[in-house]
């Protein structure tokens, strides 16, 4: 079950990221790059910079930063929803439930839509980005868990609980490749939340505090970041696991948060030691 569960999170003060590349998109299914002993996987540690409120009431399963304003998903049936909120303040702008019997999870922009996420019910809703509007549903097969956009591939990545980051047509949501992920040599599952940067691909790996950056070219995560300790321990009382990252454009900088935490931290991952 994806619904709610007593908090991991602890009072440990830094975190721990993974670096990789994300690479061209191909049409084929990719393996990890299995040559040889697995390459050292990077430590970071994790700076907080600045922290703003949220709705401690929301379920986060994915969340987007555009224009200032952020796009969020939140789970749980019959609670969840797709909104836009005012950074700074927390304030929900606008907001637009999902039926019932749809339990949302991640989401990611593209040009004037939002696509969105649902977890066991294979529906991926398309929304119009200023006004919440419906546009279409789409089928896909499995399960859905985070999703992003890769505007330099033209292609969406996906995950959905498992060691593999599926591609997608950003139009059509149609499959065009797929690739096993890999840490150390075994297979990384749990892949959830996600955020394209560049050649990267970051991930929450769900039921931990870890956020992991990938290479999706060969498949292998690079760095590692453990970002428990964000909030004390009264904070964590009723919060649940960590989800949610944001890059920041034209920055180093991210937004990260989690299942119905009440702040949202603006943070950089910075080599430990």
């Amino acid at each position: 079950m994806r619904s709610r569960r007593p908090s991991i999170t602890s009072t440990i003060g830094s975190a721990v990221l993974v670096p990789a590349l994300l690479a061209g998109c191909t049409n084929e299914v990719g393996t990890a790059d299995d040559a040889g002993d697995p390459e050292p996987v990077a430590q970071l540690t994790v700076t907080v910079l600045e922290r703003y409120p949220t709705d401690p009431a929301a379920f986060t399963q994915g969340l987007e930063l555009f224009d200032g304003q952020l796009y969020e998903s939140t789970g749980q049936y019959g609670e969840s929803d797709i909104r836009i909120s005012d950074l700074e303040t927390g304030e929900v702008v606008q907001l637009e439930p999902l039926p019932a019997e749809f339990f949302g999870e991640g989401l990611t922009i593209v040009d004037d839509s939002v696509w969105q996420l649902t977890w066991q019910e294979g529906v991926a809703f398309r929304w119009d980005r200023d006004t919440l509007v419906e546009q279409e549903q789409v089928s896909y097969d499995g399960e859905g868990w985070g999703l992003c956009h890769d505007p330099e591939r033209d292609r969406l990545v996906m995950s959905d609980g498992s060691a593999e980051l599926t591609f997608r047509d950003p139009e059509t949501f149609e499959p065009t490749g797929s690739v096993e992920i890999t840490r150390d040599g075994e297979p990384q599952p749990m892949i959830n939340e996600l955020e394209c940067v560049g050649d990267q691909v970051w991930a929450n790996i769900w039921l931990t505090d870890e956020i992991v950056r990938i290479d999706p070219a060969r498949g292998v995560v690079e760095a590692v970041v453990d970002a428990s300790g964000l909030l004390t321990e009264e904070e964590g009382v009723g919060a649940d696991v960590l989800n949610g990252i944001a890059a920041i454009p034209d920055t180093d900088t991210f937004l990260i948060t989690g299942k119905l935490w009440p702040w949202l931290f603006e943070v950089r991952f910075d080599p430990a030691g």
